[in-house]
């Protein structure tokens, strides 16, 4: 009888090592698939980091007060092999040359999107800058074939993915890198239409991103990041535009 309730004894031991045992195990390949989603998610937000190298850093100012969709576009061009300097680009730019006028607040000026509206070289004269049909057409004249200009789509398809692709993107956007207020926006009535401008317009090279921020060539040399919520929709308040090259 002793031996009989020995070995049952010993059974039970047995069991509850067992039993520990099956549980430490447990607990290890849980801790260990913790770790390797953490690792993922690490890996995965490394790969949404896009920094790319090697796009000239050039300054509008002093020869050019209005002149950063052009200074910007040399930066694009010259990344891409072009020889070409901002001076060039200014003066080749499509020019729209319609007077300005204010008719107690009913405006009058040129299209932005037919050509520089007003002198783009120095702030004495009235001016305002120009978007991206212009632009894409003045640097199709450099690289025949090989622009795309991609404005009107999504941040993601625009700007995000030629950068994924090595590719630096000219864009429109304004000087405050976020969201502007309704009442920072005027109409202009032009030749061609209606048109909404503001004073912030500005123009930059995009040149890289990640989870908190974009990271750009700014021709007044006044900012190198924003954070990314704003600056896609300050990007998409001026009209989604976005130019890039193959």
């Amino acid at each position: 009888m002793k031996r009989i309730l020995l070995l049952l004894v010993v059974v039970f031991l047995m069991g509850m090592g067992y039993a520990a045992y099956e549980q430490r195990n447990v607990e290890k390949q849980y801790t260990e698939s913790q770790d390797d989603a953490a690792a993922a998610m690490k890996v995965a937000k490394a790969k949404n980091e896009v920094k790319i190298t090697g796009v000239p850093k050039i300054m509008q100012k002093p020869e050019l007060d209005r002149g950063c969709e052009v200074t910007s576009l040399a930066m694009l061009l010259q990344h891409a092999g072009v020889e070409v300097d901002k001076m060039e680009l200014a003066e080749k730019v499509k020019k729209d040359t319609t007077p300005y006028k204010n008719e107690s607040g009913t405006y009058h000026y040129g299209n932005p999107n037919d050509g520089f509206v007003g002198d783009i070289y120095t702030f004495d004269n009235m001016g305002y800058g120009v978007y991206h049909e212009p632009v894409a057409d003045l640097a199709e004249d450099y690289l025949p074939g090989k622009i795309r200009d991609l404005s009107g789509g999504s941040f993601e398809e625009a700007v995000l993915k030629p950068l994924s692709g090595g590719r630096p993107v000219w864009i429109i956007i304004n000087a405050k890198y976020q969201k502007l207020p309704e009442s920072e926006f005027r109409t202009w009535n032009t030749p061609s239409g209606q048109v909404q401008i503001t004073w912030s317009e500005h123009s930059v090279v995009v040149t890289g991103y990640d989870e908190d921020y974009v990271y750009f060539n700014d021709p007044l040399g006044v900012a190198e990041k924003a954070e990314r919520g704003g600056f896609e929709e300050a990007w998409m308040q001026m009209g989604s535009q976005a130019i890039t090259y193959k």
